[in-house]
């Protein structure tokens, strides 16, 4: 009897295993790819403000900076110390969005911190955002206020 058992649970956990490997769907299309939807930057540029020429490309954007990054990983794969970034100074909280990747002053670490916006909310003492890091398992300690946001990230050339 517990060999019968033993080997339902081998034959059941082979199935199940065999099911989440191969699926009839990628043995019909193996290049097809089933992922949840990503959080991603609000589309702050639209394609009338960009215009390729032959020998150049010009991006109209008011008040917009140029801006290098650390080599910290956090933002691996989208932000590296290679990475060209483009970034305006937001007015108001109406100007971060959940997925918008900010530079911010953090009490916990000594330079800016550049990380993606996963949530915002309103307690008593008014409007944050919790951020995290793309390439961390980990939200970064305490709420971002809006004054401690320097910039929004709305581009990247790499």
């Amino acid at each position: 009897m517990k060999k019968t058992i033993i080997l339902l649970g081998l034959i059941f956990a082979l199935g199940w295993l065999a099911g989440n490997v191969y699926s009839i769907e990628q043995l019909e299309n193996p290049i097809s790819f089933t992922t949840s939807e990503l959080i991603s930057p609000f589309d702050r540029i639209d394609s009338n403000q960009i215009l390729i020429y032959e020998d150049y490309i010009l991006i109209r954007i008011q008040g917009a900076t140029l801006a290098s990054y650390a080599n910290t990983n956090s933002m691996d794969p989208i932000l590296d110390s290679e990475a060209n970034g483009i970034e305006i100074i937001p007015t108001s909280e109406e100007d971060i969005r959940v997925g918008d990747i900010i530079t911010y002053e953090a009490s916990w670490n000594e330079g800016l911190v550049v990380h993606r916006v996963i949530f915002i909310g309103e307690d008593e003492e008014g409007w944050y955002c919790v951020t995290k890091g793309d390439n961390s398992r980990f939200t970064d300690p305490g709420k971002t206020r809006f004054g401690e946001i320097k910039y929004l990230l709305i581009g990247v050339i790499y």
